[in-house]
């Protein structure tokens, strides 16, 4: 009889909608072995396992190989360590994965907002990275179910470690990558990660920030008054600014882009205004506090970015 392949190890923390849309992914490959560690909704996972109703996958319902509560239950090392949780505090979740971290383990940071790797490799710097832009439309309607729009695909590539040999990383970018192939979901890799990221961070700086303060959809928003379309061109052209000025080649046709594709949606609503609604704590640091800090060091004035992020912090302080 033959050999079994040996199974790779995947841990998946942040089994909100995302997470559970990767979760389903990768447990369709046969080569891998998943743990994922559930917290708000663990109960229901051990006893249901994930339901997803995907437009582009059919209904399914999968068991996760482990179902742990926290990364403390972990006993060993894993190949990959995929990381889709909200990026409300990376340090603390960094050193709280550090048991299931050897100089083997890559990171899959699937994240919204810029600067994410940085507490990855601070914490371990001998690990590769791998850094993601998803746009994967999902949500969790209730505790392990989840539905999923037609919107999908993934913008993945190195965040590259000059202590790990070239070859090395890209034969873990070509596993990884191979895996999400085996689960049938779109995905491009990416040569240069940080534009895409840094290209999604001028939508969301926009959107999230302002429908969490207004607590209006987008489209309510640009129709609220004459100067809600020049104050949302303005803040984008900020963000970018910060990005020029990080050496992120973004181009200035962006602004035009990202409002044809706003005005082409009805009205949405986003992940921070549910956050908000629901006095969660919001992915305030990386994606407007990490532009806004890179601004204060280059001295580049963003006023619009200074007062949200300021507001915004606010309001979270309440929620905390």
């Amino acid at each position: 009889m033959e050999m079994e392949t040996q199974k790779i190890d995947i841990l998946l923390y942040g089994l909100g909608a995302i997470g559970s849309f990767y979760a389903f992914i990768l447990q369709r490959s046969n080569r891998v072995r998943l743990t994922v560690v559930a917290r708000s909704n663990y109960q229901a996972v051990v006893k249901d396992g994930i339901y997803i109703d995907s437009a582009n996958h059919g209904r399914h319902r999968f068991h996760p190989d482990l179902v742990i509560k926290s990364s403390s239950e972990v006993t060993h090392a894993y190949h990959y360590i995929v990381c889709a949780n909200k990026a409300i505090d990376q340090d603390a979740v960094a050193a709280q994965l550090a048991p299931a971290v050897d100089e083997n383990t890559t990171f899959v940071i699937i994240q919204n907002g810029v600067g994410n790797e940085e507490p990855f490799r601070k914490a371990f710097p001998r690990c590769s990275i791998l850094t993601c832009v998803t746009w994967v439309g999902a949500t969790q309607t209730s505790p392990g179910v989840i539905t999923h729009i037609k919107s999908e695909d993934l913008q993945i590539g190195l965040f590259p470690n000059p202590s790990v040999e070239g070859p090395t990383e890209n034969s873990r970018l070509a596993e990884f990558t191979s895996f999400l192939a085996d689960g049938g979901t779109k995905f491009q890799i990416i040569e240069n990660m940080q534009l895409p990221r840094w290209e999604k961070v001028v939508w969301n700086v926009a959107w999230n920030s302002i429908t969490a303060l207004t607590m209006v959809d987008t489209q309510t928003w640009l129709h609220s008054s004459a100067d809600a379309t020049p104050l949302t061109r303005r803040l984008m052209g900020e963000v970018i600014a910060v990005g020029r000025g990080c050496g992120v080649d973004l181009d200035e046709g962006l602004v035009d882009r990202l409002m044809e594709k706003i005005n082409a949606l009805p009205g949405i609503a986003t992940s921070m205004q549910v956050d908000c609604q629901n006095g969660r704590p919001m992915e305030i640091e990386v994606i407007l506090g990490f532009p806004l800090r890179r601004a204060k060091e280059l001295g580049i004035d963003t006023p619009v970015l200074e007062t949200l992020t300021c507001l915004l912090r606010a309001v979270d302080g309440r929620f905390r």
